[in-house]
């Protein structure tokens, strides 16, 4: 074995592969959450900024990313902490939380990992979550087009797996596509 890696050309070939490892597991990661993950249908309120390196996106603020107190959840929760938020379709078709669990539920129900960026002070607060679904690039110029659009226009469809990972699929407004995510 060490013979072989005494050749300068293994080396390097092993250290190519190890790179091409390094960056084929995150796409792999996002890969199968947008080929086996369920679909749900978020609202949001959507904002528009550049950056400098990748272009134009949307920043999407789900509404999920505040979930009411009166909604099910442990106690205890601290900013930090990796949480579950159970969803279920409303009658227009918009997943809404509906529960925050502490683990995955074991019932088949869909839920979407986060963790929790802010613990409300009050019994009347919301408990903030990030999802890491914050971002969505679109083509130059076609951003302002999307913040202009009224709130409750727009919706972002996502894939959820099994273990909670979430992934953006397609961003929507009045029921017709305006931009699908590639997986890359």
């Amino acid at each position: 074995m060490s013979a072989l890696l005494a050749s300068p050309w293994a080396r390097w070939g092993l250290a190519a592969v190890l790179q091409l490892v390094l960056i084929g597991l995150p796409l792999a990661d996002r890969l199968q959450v947008h080929w086996f993950g369920r679909e749900v249908t978020l609202a949001l309120r959507p904002i528009d900024p550049r950056d400098l390196l990748r272009g134009d996106y949307v920043i999407l603020n789900p509404e999920i990313g505040q979930v009411q107190l009166e909604t099910g959840m442990p106690q205890g929760l601290a900013s930090g902490d990796e949480v579950w938020v159970v969803v279920e379709p409303d009658d227009e078709g918009i997943s809404r939380a509906v529960a925050v669990l502490s683990a995955p539920p074991g019932d088949g129900r869909i839920a979407l990992k986060g963790r929790v960026t802010g613990v409300p002070a009050s019994a009347s607060g919301a408990l903030r979550v990030d999802y890491g679904l914050e971002t969505f690039f679109v083509p130059e110029g076609q951003g302002i087009e999307i913040e202009r659009m009224p709130a409750d226009r727009v919706r972002l469809v996502v894939a959820v797996a099994d273990d909670g990972r979430s992934a953006p699929l397609r961003l929507m407004a009045d029921g017709e596509v305006l931009l699908k995510d590639s997986a890359f």
